[in-house]
């Protein structure tokens, strides 16, 4: 029985890969109209630096997950809008970076837009953080929409990565039109094959996502 345990516990296990990064696709290449503002590239995320393994503003992603995006801006652009990305594949890399931030000391100069009611020191207790992120399975992301006549971002209620309730995608702390336009983004989300995260407004995980058990360390690079 000790045996059969020890063998079901490292069939469970995360794996995580360095491996081959060809595995990864620029969403961007597939399906040009997208558009990005990969904030973990640069300093406006909640760090408010680049974070450890994002050395290019690309938004990576698996085959399957890419071509599922391609069917959401499709629909996005249907209603004369179109899909603006914040972060797609994460190297794991990357989220050992938050955790470390996280017990870390000093000035907090992005804690009024990002965690304006919490202590960074609570971030990984209350599960705003984790040792480990769907992102880097290759098949989640971050994103909103924009109008493409003006090029705005629609008013989703709170910013993206706003650690509190009212980022919940059904939160009624937000105003109405907010909520349409976040019921509006999961709408075409999950009928483009996506499933939401109800506590953030802005993610969402490919349903059949080719590598579930796999986390990968490839850094983000040309």
């Amino acid at each position: 029985m000790r045996q059969l345990f020890t063998v079901l516990l490292l069939t469970l296990r995360p794996v995580i890969a360095h491996g081959d990064p060809s595995l990864l696709i620029n969403a961007q290449v597939r399906t040009p109209s997208l558009l990005t503002d990969i904030r973990y590239a640069g300093s406006n995320n909640f760090i408010g630096r680049p974070v450890v393994g994002y050395e290019a503003p690309l938004c990576l992603l698996s085959e399957a997950a890419s071509v599922a995006l391609g069917r959401a801006q499709e629909r996005a652009q249907s209603h004369g809008l179109s899909l603006l990305m914040y972060d797609c594949y994460r190297p794991q890399r990357a989220v050992n970076d938050f955790v470390d931030w996280v017990s870390g000391t000093g000035p907090e100069p992005t804690k009024p837009a990002y965690y304006p009611s919490l202590e960074r020191s609570s971030l990984i207790e209350l599960g705003y953080i984790a040792s480990q992120s769907g992102h880097s399975r290759a098949s989640t992301v971050d994103l909103t929409l924009v109008d493409s006549a003006t090029g705005q971002p629609l008013d989703m209620g709170t910013p993206w990565d706003f650690f509190d309730p009212m980022s919940h995608t059904e939160s009624d702390e937000v105003d109405r039109g907010a909520r349409d336009n976040r019921f509006l983004l999961r709408e075409i989300m999950t009928a483009s094959g996506f499933r939401p995260y109800y506590a953030e407004w802005w993610h969402f995980t490919l349903v059949d996502e080719p590598y579930p058990g796999t986390y990968f360390d490839i850094v983000i690079d040309q």
